[in-house]
């Protein structure tokens, strides 16, 4: 799909279609999606976000998802959406359900008494829905026009589940939301094929955004997740469930743009715990706090929600161009080989112990026969 590096961005989903943005309305035919969701879906077992909620469920932050709008109707995004904005003129409606995924992500109502199995990180939070595309691609100005408009309503984390090529006018919404303490989660973009050369994605890759890298089942970057981009943490974005359009549910979702909501949530979750918080101390504590990174396209590792709210940080955290590293000390790996040289360790200083009891008894009668120790 050739698309003008200067003006095409792309929802970071898996595929992505060949539609492009239109001064009208397209059909609102989104892809089906399935009624009910059977069993719970593998990142809640992996992040297990609900041990946190007897401390916040993100009470009094407001999220935005710029994004392709969401479904205001889905029984789990009912009065979640607190502000809804169109700036493609082709009205409010979700019709790629690309959005309403990643609300459902961030805030879905937990509807477990119903029997719904799927919930989002934080139900408590609100989400501000700024609709900046109508197809699976748009234009980078509406993206900065989003991010900027955003940042205006308040939206203290700003959830950008899209990839785009580096321009002035998106830089500049970035810094703009920041100087207003907006916290701006960005997927780090997927890798396709025909992509050619692989570059490192935007806004993800400008300083200051937490960008986000997908994680499979087992915890592993996925295939397709943008190891280019400066990522800052993983979290789960392969074989996602979440709310779709027409209120029902997908269970095949693929991609970074999954990937970023998780931690959009956790931000929210910890903007909630510690309002004192600025943009680069909250950045630096969900980083600090992530676990089991190091390879390529992890950055610190996947994001830890319990840690992030509740982890008792040593010193004065870093801000920009600020302290030393937040160092965060986490349960280590059971290593067969570092049990084994503790156990030997172990068992040499019950040795030496014993020793050095035998020499303070044994040495004053050596002394009085004539013999020193060799």
């Amino acid at each position: 799909m050739a698309i003008s590096a200067a003006l095409a961005l792309v929802l970071a989903v898996t595929p992505v279609s060949a539609a492009r943005a239109d001064t009208k309305a397209p059909p609102c035919n989104p892809e089906a999606g399935v009624q009910d969701v059977s069993g719970k879906p593998w990142p809640q077992d992996r992040l297990r976000f609900q041990r946190v909620w007897r401390l916040t469920r993100g009470e009094g932050v407001t999220v935005a998802v710029v994004d392709s709008g969401v479904d205001t109707r889905h029984p789990q995004l009912a009065g979640v959406v607190t502000v809804s904005e169109d700036l493609t003129g082709t009205d409010q409606r979700d019709c790629v359900g690309h959005g309403t995924a990643v609300a459902g992500i961030i805030a879905g109502r937990d509807l477990t008494s119903r029997g719904v199995p799927f919930l989002g990180v934080a139900p408590g939070a609100r989400i501000l829905s700024i609709k900046q595309t109508a197809t699976n691609d748009g234009a980078v100005s509406l993206l900065a026009r989003g991010i900027r408009r955003a940042a205006e309503l308040g939206a203290k984390v700003i959830n950008v589940s899209v990839e785009a090529h580096d321009q002035p006018e998106l830089k500049s919404a970035v810094a703009y939301a920041q100087s207003r303490d907006a916290v701006i989660v960005a997927a780090a973009g997927n890798v396709k094929r025909e992509d050619g050369e692989v570059t490192p994605s935007y806004p993800a890759n400008y300083p200051g955004v937490i960008a986000v890298g997908a994680a499979s089942p087992d915890g592993t970057k996925s295939a397709f997740s943008n190891g280019t981009t400066r990522v800052s943490v993983t979290a789960p974005g392969s074989a996602i469930t979440s709310t779709w359009t027409g209120g029902g549910y997908r269970t095949d979702l693929d991609g970074t743009s999954f990937a970023a909501p998780y931690v959009s949530g956790v931000v929210a979750l910890v903007r909630a715990r510690h309002p004192e918080l600025d943009l680069w101390q909250v950045k630096r504590r969900v980083e600090a706090t992530a676990e089991g990174g190091g390879a390529t396209g992890t950055g610190a590792g996947m994001v830890n929600p319990l840690l992030a709210v509740t982890a008792v940080l040593p010193g004065t955290e870093e801000k920009a161009g600020g302290a030393a590293p937040v160092v965060v000390a986490k349960a280590a790996v059971p290593d067969p080989r570092t049990r084994g040289l503790a156990v030997g360790i172990a068992a040499g200083t019950v040795a030496v112990t014993g020793l050095v009891v035998f020499a303070a008894i044994m040495l004053p009668r050596a002394r009085r026969r004539g013999w020193r120790a060799g």
